[in-house]
């Protein structure tokens, strides 16, 4: 829960530097708006290629944490987000689940749901 809670905090903080060295180089992210957004990330460049995303496409992009609950290789963070579009200033509020996959005591994966019972049974646990 640990390494997941700096990750948020570093995410927050725009702190990719300190992102990625809490990643496993062969990192793979797939966001939560992934339908919207089109693909995943891997890697280092997909970090950087992620981040500058989201400051082309938000004024303000925040998750907030929650609650944690833990599988084995797996961490699950059920919270949520808090986003305002850059160009159309429309307000985001919702809710948020990352399910967390760490290798060697670095994270390997994060997957996001725009719902916490999705969340949930992604990484095998009842909502």
């Amino acid at each position: 829960m640990e390494i997941a809670t700096e990750a948020i905090e570093a995410f927050n903080a725009r702190d990719i530097p300190a992102f990625a060295d809490l990643t496993t180089p062969d990192f793979e992210w797939s966001p939560s708006m992934v339908a919207i957004e089109g693909e995943t990330f891997e890697g280092r460049p997909g970090i950087e290629r992620y981040f500058r995303s989201l400051d082309h496409g938000w004024e303000r992009f925040h998750i907030h944490g929650g609650r944690f609950h833990v599988a084995e290789g797996l961490v699950v963070m059920l919270g949520r987000l808090e986003g305002r579009g850059v160009g159309s200033g429309v307000p985001v509020d919702s809710s948020l689940g990352m399910v967390f996959g760490f290798r060697d005591g670095l994270i390997s994966s994060i997957r996001g749901f725009l719902d916490h019972s999705e969340a949930m049974r992604a990484a095998g646990l009842s909502a």
